[in-house]
């Protein structure tokens, strides 16, 4: 039997059942799901256009479908989560995307082509971070800020391991055996991962705390806010990613500075993610949130005025990046700081669906955009002002939020 650690108490369970395997193992899972699901594809992306002769847009096309039916995808996902816990779902997840990445390594057109990738949105939405904060969030409770911040500066690794080791494979192998032997090993590492960790009993949801009207969460005017910040948020934040080596290119940096730059971006990221459990601790939930987004703004509008030299746009690269890693953690902990985690599955999904479309589609969007806008420069300034009504929304009092210490009382008493 799996030993288990005893700690803070939990409703209806008298004990919270914390398996010591969890956190290790999603830590392991995380890297490898998003390595291969996700960060494999551009590196391959030269590869399978040379070989097959399809278009890059078509190509991509089909990757930005996966994220889209990732979002829809994760809504039933999330109320399945809720009642059932994680182990089923991140396991099915798990089969289902080596079955997918084969299915794309064997492709013989684009049609099937984008089947797979629309079966690997299924898997995204059962494998990546919504399921496994949901995870964290029931079994660890008060402390699982601790626990979703392991999880995502594990995360934060999955281009560092995956993008070379992916370049590697290619440079021996096809892209079709590349996908094949990645299937593998996202096989291996992961369907055990998910079946044995994952094992221990899931603990009945806390009590819902005390509604202040019987409007239900969803409909209520703070959550539709709350919604439509992330997803402006998102927007912007995304199409900076994406934007970001053009940008820096108008701005004089070669092709290797700018992507440099990129890169050390990530590392600000998982920087910016070992800041967030003080920052908790620090301030409001409605100051948090306005604060990360108002700085997601600075950031862009940064970028978009200064003209140079190139090592200040990496140095303001590296700072953008530090508030996107606190922004994961942001919306990772946005459905519990404001209404508990009675329906934590479902109602992240809900909130994050619109913001997940918003992320699939920023980079279409700001590419179509950057030319009419005039370029790169002002298409940031564009996205900063996005960001600026985003903090606004965020800004609107949160009628239902729980006040300080309330989540620890409704688990502790």
């Amino acid at each position: 039997m799996q030993r288990v650690q005893a700690d803070a108490a939990a409703p209806g369970t008298g004990v919270r059942a914390r398996p010591r395997a969890v956190l290790p193992a999603l830590c392991a899972t995380q890297i490898t799901s998003w390595g291969i699901v996700y960060y494999a594809f551009p590196v391959l992306l030269p590869h399978l256009t040379a070989d097959t002769g399809w278009s890059t847009n078509a190509a991509t096309g089909a990757f930005s479908l996966a994220l889209l039916v990732s979002a829809v995808v994760g809504i039933p996902i999330g109320r399945i989560l809720d009642r059932r816990g994680p182990r089923a779902v991140m396991t099915a997840g798990s089969a289902l995307g080596a079955f997918a990445l084969l299915v794309i390594a064997a492709a013989p057109n684009l049609v099937v082509f984008t089947i797979g990738w629309l079966l690997l949105g299924v898997t995204m939405a059962a494998t990546f971070y919504p399921p496994a904060f949901a995870a964290l969030t029931r079994w660890w409770g008060p402390d699982r800020v601790r626990a979703l911040t392991v999880v995502t500066l594990a995360g934060g690794l999955a281009s560092t391991v995956f993008a070379p080791a992916t370049a590697a494979l290619a440079e021996h192998l096809s892209w079709r055996t590349t996908y094949a032997v990645l299937a593998a090993v996202l096989a291996v590492i992961t369907i055990p991962a998910h079946a044995l960790a994952l094992r221990a009993p899931w603990p009945s949801a806390p009590p819902q705390p005390p509604a202040t009207d019987r409007t239900p969460i969803p409909r209520s005017r703070p959550f539709l806010l709350l919604t439509t910040a992330f997803t402006l948020s998102s927007f912007a934040m995304y199409a900076v990613v994406i934007g970001l080596i053009p940008l820096l290119i108008e701005r004089g940096a070669t092709p290797t500075q700018a992507a440099w730059a990129l890169g050390l971006g990530g590392a600000g990221q998982t920087l910016g993610r070992t800041l967030y459990t003080s920052l908790s601790a620090r301030t409001s939930v409605t100051t948090r949130t306005t604060t990360l987004i108002a700085l997601g703004s600075a950031t862009t509008a940064s970028l978009a005025l200064v003209p140079g030299p190139v090592p200040l746009l990496v140095g303001l690269a590296i700072l953008a990046g530090v508030v996107r890693g606190n922004l994961t953690l942001l919306q990772a902990t946005a459905v519990t700081d404001r209404w508990g985690t009675t329906h934590y599955g479902r109602l992240s999904a809900l909130l994050g669906a619109p913001a997940h479309i918003a992320a699939a589609l920023a980079p279409w969007a700001g590419a179509a955009l950057a030319g009419p806008l005039g370029g790169y420069p002002y298409l940031f300034t564009a996205l900063a002002s996005i960001s600026l009504i985003a903090t606004a929304l965020a800004a609107a009092p949160a009628k239902k939020a729980l006040p300080k210490g309330s989540w620890r009382r409704l688990n502790d008493g």
